[in-house]
């Protein structure tokens, strides 16, 4: 049939490996010095399991917006100057001009 061949892409089949290199020279790794804190620069000292463990719980918790926020995503469109005056300070352009609508709010009744 035409258009039926199969190539294999089994990692054993690989150039490399029928060349009889390994993919990672796990020898090379293993050979390496591991590292070893020497107990002076508490910077450097690696994370126990339970250090990483628990950093990783509290990525996890972090993420997102806030629970119970009273924020709500839409599309507005506002004029290119604008926009550029509020993003020319730099980031947190998007709070400072909420802010700037709220205070437009205190000085102006809702019509």
């Amino acid at each position: 049939m035409a258009g039926s061949k199969r190539t294999s892409t089994a990692k054993n089949e690989t150039p490399a490996r029928k060349r009889g290199a390994s993919l990672t020279d796990m020898a090379k790794l293993r050979a390496a010095t591991p590292y070893v804190w020497d107990g002076k620069n508490e910077d450097e000292r690696p994370l126990t399991r339970e250090e990483m463990q628990a950093g990783i719980e509290a990525y996890r918790k972090q993420r997102g917006r806030p629970a119970g926020s009273d924020k709500e995503s839409t599309t507005i469109r506002f004029d290119r100057d604008v926009l550029a005056a509020f993003r020319a300070a730099g980031p947190g352009w998007q709070t400072r001009m909420n802010a700037a609508l709220r205070d437009w709010l205190k000085n102006h009744s809702p019509a």
